[in-house]
């Protein structure tokens, strides 16, 4: 009996920890699948622009370095204020805690328990809303319809 605990036992971490490895290789393979995409979109776009404008290949490649550069100095901006957003994220954190705290203070424990229920009901209903317009984490995800609407 023994025996048969400790072979269950040791199936199930091993199956957890099978999980969390593939878990992370599954990240990894989605971010290389999106760098992949990214450039395909890109060169893609370079394609079409020099179809529409009638563009030569030195032009072309000119309008790549300008893309690379941008990218660049977006890529840099955007570590050069990796420290603010962080320290504003632990503020709006540090806020959401004092709200939390004088709300348990004022509701009673029911009505504090409903109040916390609605709020994960209502996050829960953004997520799903942002999930169907094609957002992660506030961002364009894949493309919205652009075009306008038609009139009939």
């Amino acid at each position: 009996m023994k025996k048969l605990i400790l072979a269950i036992a040791f199936i199930g971490i091993g199956s957890f920890a099978m999980a969390q490895t593939t878990n992370s290789q599954d990240k990894a393979a989605t971010k290389a699948e999106f760098r992949q995409k990214r450039q395909q979109k890109e060169q893609e776009h370079l394609a079409q622009m020099q179809k529409d404008l009638n563009l030569n290949q030195g032009q072309v490649d000119k309008i790549k370095a300008l893309h690379e550069k941008r990218k660049a100095e977006m890529k840099a901006d955007f570590d050069k204020n990796k420290d603010q957003r962080q320290a504003k994220m632990a503020e709006m954190k540090a806020k959401r805690a004092q709200m939390d705290a004088d709300m348990k203070q004022i509701l009673t424990p029911q009505q504090y328990d409903q109040w916390q229920a609605d709020r994960k009901a209502k996050m829960e209903q953004r997520r799903m809303a942002m999930k169907e317009r094609g957002m992660k984490g506030g961002k364009m995800h894949k493309p919205m319809n652009t075009a306008a609407p038609e009139v009939k």
